[in-house]
């Protein structure tokens, strides 16, 4: 598995954690779908997605994390795999991109009275669970998608308790 991180933001110290949270999710995709993965994760400001956000999607307005898949999935990517013209880079399948305001994450963790660690970690882990086809637009989906999460953060001892 690999993870290229694009860091507009300077805070590196972040990126361990985020880094085993998505090798986490990369894990269970090459244990689930047997393929080595890998993924784009850019860490940006409130600016700098509302940009992506509104050229990408037409909406004119920060959020906290962003997806941008390289595959349309109707399904999991382990149940996609024969479906979809896979591109590999040095034998991983790419995924597509995920980028995360940090800015937003530092409001977040302490709206949600968690550090800035655990939620950063949250938000790089969301944005690959949608590269590998998890969503929430559905009671049902949803229940799934945080289950997964729960589970991959729990894996590698990422908790709301986390500093940071």
């Amino acid at each position: 598995m690999e993870i290229t991180f694009f860091d507009e933001q300077d805070k590196i110290e972040l990126t361990q954690q985020m880094k085993e949270a998505v090798k986490a999710a990369l894990g269970a995709a090459e244990r689930d779908a047997g393929v080595a993965a890998c993924v784009n994760l850019l860490f940006t400001d409130d600016e700098g997605i509302c940009a992506l956000n509104r050229e990408f999607r037409g909406i004119d307005s920060a959020t906290d994390v962003l997806s941008f898949p390289a595959y349309e999935l109707g399904e999991l990517l382990e149940d996609s795999l024969d479906e979809i013209d896979a591109e590999y880079i040095d034998g991983r399948l790419f995924l597509g991109d995920i980028a995360v305001s940090l800015e937003r994450a530092v409001r977040q963790a302490e709206e949600y009275g968690h550090g800035l660690v655990r939620e950063t970690a949250f938000l790089a882990l969301h944005g690959t669970l949608h590269l590998l086809g998890y969503d929430h637009m559905t009671e049902q989906d949803e229940r799934q998608m945080t289950g997964k999460q729960r589970e991959l953060l729990d894996s590698v001892s990422i908790g709301r308790d986390m500093d940071g």
